[in-house]
C-alpha cells in the first residue's frame, strides 16, 4: 500500500515563500514521475508541476511558472516543491501525486496515487 505524506503547509503573508514536501512509503517510487496539484475553494483541482522520474525533466502551469520550482530526491523516496514570490491566488490545498508516466501527470483521473493534501493560505 502506498502512502503520500505532505507537510510543510501553512500561512503565508504574500511575497513570502513556503517549502512543501512529498514523501512515500510503502514502496519506492524511483520509477514513477511524482508532481503537485491544488484546489482552492469552490474550483476543480489544478495541476501545479510535475518532475519525471530522474528528475531531469519539469513541467509547470503557466501561472507558477519563475516562481516554483519541483524537486526530487529518489534515494529518500522524495518530492519537494519551493514556492516563492507567493500570490493570495496561490491559496489552496495542494496534494502530491504519483503516475508511472510523466506525459499523463497534468490529468488526475490518470495519476495513481495522491496525497491527503496540505493548506498553504498566503494573506494579501
Amino acid at each position: 500500500q502506498v502512502q503520500l505524506v505532505e507537510s510543510g503547509g501553512g500561512l503565508v503573508q504574500a511575497g513570502g515563500s513556503l517549502r512543501l514536501s512529498c514523501a512515500a512509503s510503502g514502496r519506492t517510487l524511483s520509477s514513477y514521475a511524482m508532481g503537485w496539484f491544488r484546489q482552492a475553494p469552490g474550483k476543480e483541482r489544478e495541476f501545479v508541476a510535475a518532475i519525471d522520474w530522474s528528475g531531469g525533466v519539469a513541467k509547470y502551469t503557466d501561472s507558477v511558472k519563475g516562481r516554483f520550482t519541483i524537486s526530487r530526491e529518489n534515494a529518500k523516496n522524495t518530492v519537494a516543491l519551493q514556492m516563492n514570490s507567493l500570490k493570495p491566488e496561490d491559496t489552496a490545498v495542494y496534494y502530491c501525486i504519483a503516475n508511472q508516466f510523466y506525459s499523463r501527470t497534468s490529468t488526475p483521473s490518470s495519476n495513481n496515487y495522491w496525497g491527503q493534501g496540505t493548506q498553504v493560505t498566503v494573506s494579501s
